[in-house]
């Protein structure tokens, strides 16, 4: 059985635990409002970029673009999008399982996350880059990553699609591990308003926007639409990784605040215990005087 001094120690130890948890709880939700916000300040150029595309499209659309082709490649590059640090609940665990599930024997891994990275180098998967990418997110360091893998899906013709896994926002409770074509873009889908679950509404088709009608696009539309279709892309895997950081802060939150809840919980367990204990030692100690007093009469 504790003594009292062992309680008082484990007390103090865990208030020490619930102090820093609840410091990293305010700090998660700091940066969890921030890549809210931050993905939300994308959301007009996204929403601009895919009325551009949709127009360049009618207009060009007897021509085909590489990164519109179907292919018939077995091989697939896979973009798993994890967190840098842990404590962030299942989050990472989640969208590792799952993109496991959904590759195969041909699949070529490039991370962005070092807890993605670890995993597949511990599971001995084939690993062909890492890139780290700062927080907040920069659109610089995203559009390295989406550039190394369009010149790898341009390049080798046996690539048949290039797929990102990543968390997708939902609510602050709520975040969905999910995996998404990026490359080749489906021409079905292509120009659609892509507002992410919990971040505004459902996916939306968007037609060509009469504001584009009267204008003429030079040296030609086609031209413009293969200028224009990378950056797409690029954007494309900006919001995804948006989606991801936002869902790394809000896990990581609701992880910490769990962890504070425990932690106050458990002292009051042991608080209840400290004073069980020391009433009755001290029950016990006027026990032992009663029986002093009565021997000596």
């Amino acid at each position: 059985m504790p003594s009292t001094r062992d309680i008082r120690r484990r007390i103090k130890s865990v208030k020490s635990t619930a102090q820093i948890t609840k410091a990293m709880q305010l700090v998660a939700a700091s940066k969890m409002k921030k890549a809210q916000d931050q993905a939300t300040a994308g959301r007009y150029y996204s929403n601009l970029i895919n009325k551009v595309l949709v127009n360049l499209k009618e207009r060009v659309s007897d021509e085909s673009h590489v990164l519109l082709e179907e292919r018939t490649g077995e091989k697939e590059i896979l973009l798993l999008v994890t967190t840098d640090k842990g404590l962030c609940g299942g989050l990472n665990t989640n969208l590792i399982r799952k993109a496991l599930d959904v590759s195969g024997p041909n699949t070529t891994f490039v991370t962005v996350g070092r807890k993605g990275c670890q995993s597949l180098g511990r599971l001995k998967k084939d690993l062909i880059a890492d890139f780290p990418v700062s927080d907040p997110t920069k659109f610089s360091e995203s559009k390295a990553v989406s550039k190394f893998v369009m010149e790898k899906f341009l390049e080798n013709p046996e690539i048949g699609r290039v797929r990102v896994a990543f968390t997708n926002f939902i609510t602050t409770l709520t975040q969905t591990p999910t995996v998404e074509t990026l490359l080749p873009i489906n021409p079905m889908t292509l120009g659609r308003v892509r507002e992410y679950e919990g971040m505004g509404g459902d996916d939306k088709p968007e037609s060509a926007d009469e504001n584009f009608a009267g204008y003429s696009f030079e040296p030609s539309a086609s031209v413009v639409f293969d200028t224009v279709l990378p950056q797409y892309v690029n954007n494309q895997f900006f919001q995804m990784l948006l989606e991801s950081r936002a869902s790394e802060h809000s896990s990581r939150m609701v992880a910490m605040k769990s962890a504070t809840d425990n932690a106050k919980q458990l002292i009051k367990d042991l608080t209840l215990e400290y004073n069980k204990l020391r009433q009755a030692s001290i029950t016990n100690e006027l026990l032992e005087i009663t029986t002093a007093m009565k021997a000596l009469e």
